[in-house]
């Protein structure tokens, strides 16, 4: 009989485009060797061009997935994209105290959120933001915004290298064990540099910046693929060393799909 793989929990809306979402982290957790499971927040109507609409899943169902899953199959490591309310946010760090993922048990839990739109606009109201502030950064091994979301959630407006790390303590404020605070908005920076820290170390992750539009799913696929090594029993750093160098092979292989921006692509591991 073949060999169990590890198991990774995505609680994250639907991408009807398939480029982001519930879908790019499947993809995500196929392609790093672990098996995915759900749990749907909403479900999303979009293309490469926008999100059209979205309809919201009952919190209850929401927490039923999850420890339906986490009962049953057990879970490596789990991690967070859209929420979309409150509410929703609330029965989620509810469902995971009772299932024991999170900081404050074995099983590592990653908060990737998404708060912004691809053009720096809120994509939740401020009582979700609160909650996301006070209900999962507490419980995350590791949060993972990009910086629109660093500003929607503390203030702080990162223009450089130096006010990335101010950015990093003012997260860190909120209760992560770790943070990853990502770079890669930072246009006039010829690289993309995250920011992974602890509070007590501060480690800058580069990469060379890509000349491609079709980054669709990029924050997605990065948490993920982390989410992915981490239920492999990798520790933070090394596990967000592996989820970098492989969002930016993604990020190289991107497609043009639709009239829109494309999604990026973990197809070259199959090759």
């Amino acid at each position: 009989m073949s060999v169990t793989p590890k198991t990774a929990l995505t609680i994250a809306g639907s991408d009807s485009g398939g480029g982001a979402g519930i879908q790019a982290d499947l993809r995500t957790f196929f392609a790093c060797g672990v098996h995915g499971m759900t749990a749907i927040t909403a479900v999303t109507v979009q293309n490469s061009v926008g999100v059209q609409g979205f309809t919201e899943i009952p919190p209850d169902v929401v927490s039923a997935q999850i420890k339906a899953v986490a009962g049953d199959m057990g879970v490596d490591a789990a991690k967070t994209g859209m929420l979309a309310t409150a509410e929703i946010i609330t029965a989620v760090a509810k469902t995971l105290d009772e299932v024991h993922i999170g900081r404050n048990a074995d099983v590592p839990f990653v908060v990737d959120p998404v708060a912004a739109s691809m053009h720096g606009d809120a994509l939740l109201r401020e009582e979700a933001l609160e909650a996301i502030r006070t209900e999962l950064f507490p419980r995350a091994t590791l949060v993972t915004p990009n910086l629109d979301e660093v500003r929607l959630l503390t203030g702080v407006e990162v223009t450089d290298r130096s006010s990335q790390r101010d950015a990093a303590r003012a997260l860190l404020a909120l209760g992560p064990m770790w943070v990853l605070v990502k770079g890669g908005h930072l246009y006039d920076d010829p690289e993309c540099v995250d920011l992974l820290s602890d509070g007590v170390q501060f480690i800058e992750l580069s990469a060379r910046r890509i000349d491609t539009p079709h980054t669709h799913g990029g924050g997605d696929t990065l948490a993920s693929s982390i989410t992915a090594f981490l239920a492999k029993g990798l520790g933070v750093p090394d596990a967000v060393d592996e989820g970098k160098r492989f969002i930016e092979r993604c990020v190289a292989e991107a497609y043009p799909l639709g009239e829109g921006v494309g999604p990026v692509s973990p197809f070259w591991r199959l090759a």
